[in-house]
């Protein structure tokens, strides 16, 4: 199924055939590394565990020092990134089947056991915050907002079988990930709450690995690829970039421009000036413009083009 631009993030990752339909077939079992670099990821990221409730040193939070407003604002910002790391929890298994079925590298299907366990604990961390702060909100306060946050598709199309495994990776880690990696890089920068940043720094070192495994992925199989393989990989990005990305997944200030998304900047501003581990529109805008110019030149390296993208704050990229 190619993906177009014309359709909504689920409707372009909609299932026709899961890959649970087919026989399983998984012999011969090899353990062979042959992809020995993102081995070593899965090395790295069995020796850089973190455990929310004993790692972070929450005793460093005293939400007394903030105003109601500011502690409601960081519980809303917090509560937003639990969803969205609540969501990655479901991508990585379902990746899993993907990886055993088409008989993938075992180096792949041992790094994602880790992904997997990295996912929760970024969800329990950002929750843990929103609750310490006055308690974890568990659905946007508006419901136009939802169209925003709600999913990018990534589980169903891995077990969709006629959307191919690379488009997906490059989608969702080459590019929302990467995306991700260099917004907590940012707000590692820009937030002062010792507890918040130490959060950010950890989820942050294990975004960075997570990148790591979509662009080895991708440099090792990409002499391999059709011209037509490389176009459905194109359409992919492109409509992770147009249908999430830009429509305010990650970051609200990029939703379309309504009271709800308007509500939610508002909480990202106070959370930011309370140092508390948001940030705002001026200061993100040109972290997100040279990530998409990076993804973008990266990309063209392996014969992957991507057009330019526009965005009524941005203008075009």
């Amino acid at each position: 199924m190619a993906l177009s631009r014309d359709m909504s993030a689920e409707q372009a990752f909609e299932v026709v055939q899961t890959l649970l339909d087919a026989p399983e077939d998984r012999f011969p079992l090899t353990f062979n590394s042959d992809l020995p670099r993102i081995r070593e990821l899965f090395h790295a990221a069995t020796r850089n565990q973190w455990d929310p409730k004993t790692d972070v040193d929450w005793d460093q939070l005293d939400p007394s020092r903030y105003t109601d407003e500011q502690r409601y604002a960081a519980r809303l910002y917090w509560s937003r990134r639990a969803w969205s790391e609540y969501g990655a929890i479901s991508e990585s298994p379902a990746l899993q089947v993907r990886f055993g079925v088409e008989n993938r590298p075992s180096d792949m299907q041992l790094f994602f056991t880790i992904r997997s366990q990295e996912e929760a604990r970024h969800a329990e961390a950002c929750h843990a915050m929103a609750e310490k702060l006055g308690g974890y909100i568990d659905k946007p306060v508006q419901e136009l907002f939802e169209g925003s946050v709600s999913t990018h598709g990534v589980r169903r199309a891995a077990l969709n079988a006629e959307v191919p495994l690379e488009g997906i990776i490059a989608a969702l880690v080459c590019t929302a990930e990467e995306i991700a990696f260099d917004v907590f890089k940012h707000l590692n920068d820009v937030t002062h709450d010792p507890v918040a940043k130490q959060i950010v720094r950890y989820i942050m070192r294990d975004e960075s690995r997570h990148c790591a495994f979509g662009w080895y992925f991708l440099e090792a199989i990409c002499d391999t690829l059709s011209p037509e393989q490389k176009k459905m990989i194109e359409d992919s990005v492109i409509t992770m970039m147009e249908k999430v990305e830009l429509n305010g997944y990650h970051s609200a200030w990029l939703a379309p421009e309504n009271p709800a998304s308007r509500a939610e900047v508002e909480a990202d501003r106070v959370t930011y000036e309370a140092g508390l581990g948001s940030t705002v529109e001026e200061m993100e805008k040109p972290v997100f413009i040279a990530t998409v110019q990076r993804i973008r030149d990266q990309m063209r390296t392996l014969g992957i083009n991507l057009p330019p993208f526009s965005h009524p704050k941005l203008g075009t990229i």
